[in-house]
């Protein structure tokens, strides 16, 4: 281990501050790492009942669908990336949709400006994320059933029940939800929402109370008898249509009736020896994670301390080139044609990317140019493997924490607010982060550009690291981050999660970083350089999965940001 990796080290445990560390978990046959133990349990449960990896991240997902509402879902959509044990790679796009009714001013008032409002957590907002027209079609249920269907092993009622069973006979309501339903109570008007943690007798139910989803469990289970039917025609979607058109939503039986989720090839990079799998368009997240491995493949790390002026300022530059080239190149694929991916995750390109990042002054942001667009942050994550080395990597979200707030009480799940990840305004983009770039403006049946990076590394053609996080416009850069302690530093997995992140995402031009993760002399010295930095408590949630194959172990960790969260192994 050379001098800097060892410096690496010394300065993770210098610098983890008062955050915790959750001790890895290790075992041989197979391991869920989540941020709701009881969804982790659900996963382990069917990978001992003979499930492969797809079985198990369907069951998990539908059961973090009941236990961690604030992100786990049917109403929303996301991205899975599928390794089998052999090297073979491939990914499953259950990105929502634009309606059919959608139309690239659609927030906009009269004068072509973006109003804003108070949302469902009693928070400024703008109208992109407000009310139903901020739903997008819903895809996660198309897009478990399809990677089922193509990869799956049990049958599709096991893998639908234990969440049925959940949210029939309840769980203990864990504090965090607890908070929540105190903070909905408090502070939104939309009646969804304030009654969604009551009891039939109309009280809040408290912590450690029993929360039972009976219209929950009723929905699941079209869904358990229809497949990808019993979400998409049916009683489902006609509620979801009537709900839709008596509250001002867009959405209708033919926009359910027409969506598909999109099985799409992975983008592929490499670090040194390594190989990095991540997600194509609608998702950034892929196109960009590569982008930057390329640009640190060229930077002489062995002479920059980790966690140093130099260090920190080398990873802000290298954020901001990828973020810039995301916000002017990317979007829905099917709706650009023509996006030079290969360019952008090109060696050659890196090399040209490289040669104008000063070591020692901050880069400008034309905010003239070109610019960038989130998840929210309340995504999720899960990293999964299976006992023969299968491994699924799936981010997926609401967008905003519990996403547009509102739902069918006859459905009993939350829609998302998506669309306001497009481009609300065409050809206007500003220093603030307001972006108006072409590829990602609104139009009926596009998918929105995403954040979400769900990744798998390959060492010697197998699976080596499965990781991934929510986050909203930090996922990109704290899996980055996380790839990067792994491979170049050589750090075990928890203290890969749990080491220092920063974020900068090109608009607005700052750095974002963990408040008690910087000393105050690198901090001062960013300054100098010509860096804003605006401190976070917390930068994602991390999920991952390390692959010992000397050893024939599976190490686990889960973010000690999510408390709830867990790496079950068997």
């Amino acid at each position: 281990m050379n001098r800097f990796k060892i410096i690496a080290f010394i300065s993770y445990c210098l610098t983890i501050g008062s955050h915790v560390i959750i001790a890895q978990t290790y075992a041989r046959n197979g391991m869920v790492v989540s941020s709701s133990k009881i969804a982790s349990e659900v996963g382990i449960e069917i990978l001992k009942k003979g499930g492969n990896a797809i079985d198990a991240s369907v069951a998990t997902a539908f059961a973090l669908a009941v236990t961690h509402p604030t992100a786990g879902n049917i109403g929303g959509g996301g991205f899975l990336v599928f390794m089998d044990s052999s090297g073979t790679t491939t990914t499953i796009d259950f990105r929502e949709k634009a309606p059919m009714k959608a139309s690239s001013d659609m927030f906009l008032d009269k004068d072509g400006n973006l109003p804003k409002g108070i949302d469902h957590r009693g928070r400024e907002s703008t109208s992109n994320h407000i009310g139903l027209k901020s739903v997008g079609v819903p895809g996660t249920v198309a897009g478990l059933y399809l990677a089922h269907e193509k990869y799956g092993h049990l049958p599709w009622a096991d893998l639908v029940q234990p969440a049925i069973d959940l949210a029939e006979n309840g769980f203990e309501l864990p504090w965090s939800l607890a908070n929540s339903a105190i903070y909905f109570d408090a502070n939104t008007k939309i009646q969804f929402l304030k009654d969604y943690f009551r009891k039939d007798n109309g009280k809040l139910i408290s912590f450690g109370e029993v929360w039972k989803q009976p219209e929950l469990a009723n929905t699941l289970s079209e869904i358990r008898d229809k497949g990808h039917d019993g979400f998409y025609k049916g009683i489902v979607a006609k509620e979801i249509a009537r709900y839709m058109k008596e509250n001002g939503g867009i959405i209708t039986k033919k926009d359910l009736r027409n969506y598909s989720a999109v099985e799409r090839k992975p983008i592929k990079g490499t670090y040194k020896d390594y190989d990095i799998y991540s997600m194509p368009p609608p998702s950034s997240g892929g196109v960009a994670l590569i982008e930057m491995m390329n640009l640190m493949e060229l930077a002489d790390l062995d002479s920059i301390a980790f966690n140093s002026t130099k260090y920190v300022h080398l990873l802000a530059e290298v954020m901001r080139r990828a973020f810039a080239d995301r916000a002017e190149h990317l979007g829905d694929p099917d709706f650009n044609l023509n996006t030079p991916i290969n360019k952008l995750t090109s060696k050659e390109f890196a090399k040209k990317r490289f040669e104008n990042i000063n070591l020692s002054k901050a880069s400008p942001s034309d905010s003239t140019k070109f610019g960038q667009i989130y998840d929210g942050n309340s995504t999720t994550h899960f990293s999964l493997i299976d006992k023969d080395g299968n491994a699924v990597s799936l981010t997926y979200t609401l967008e905003h924490g519990y996403g547009s707030g509102m739902g069918s009480p006859e459905l009993g799940f939350i829609f998302n607010n998506e669309m306001g990840d497009f481009n609300p305004i065409p050809n206007e983009t500003t220093r603030t982060g307001l972006i108006g770039t072409k590829p990602n403006i609104i139009q009926p049946e596009k998918r929105m550009l995403s954040s979400m990076t769900p990744t798998i590394v390959a060492k010697d053609g197998k699976p080596y690291l499965v990781i991934g996080s929510p986050g909203g416009k930090t996922i990109i850069n704290t899996v980055f981050q996380t790839v990067l302690n792994v491979l170049e530093y050589d750090m075990q997995i928890d203290r890969a999660i749990e080491a220092v992140k920063i974020h900068h995402q090109w608009l607005p031009d700052r750095i974002s970083y963990e408040e008690h993760l910087l000393s105050p002399d690198t901090k001062r010295n960013l300054e100098l350089m010509g860096h804003m930095l605006i401190p976070r408590s917390n930068l994602g949630a991390l999920m991952g999965i390390v692959i010992d194959p000397k050893n024939k172990i599976l190490i686990g960790a889960s973010d000690s940001s999510r408390p709830e969260g867990a790496a079950i192994g068997y």
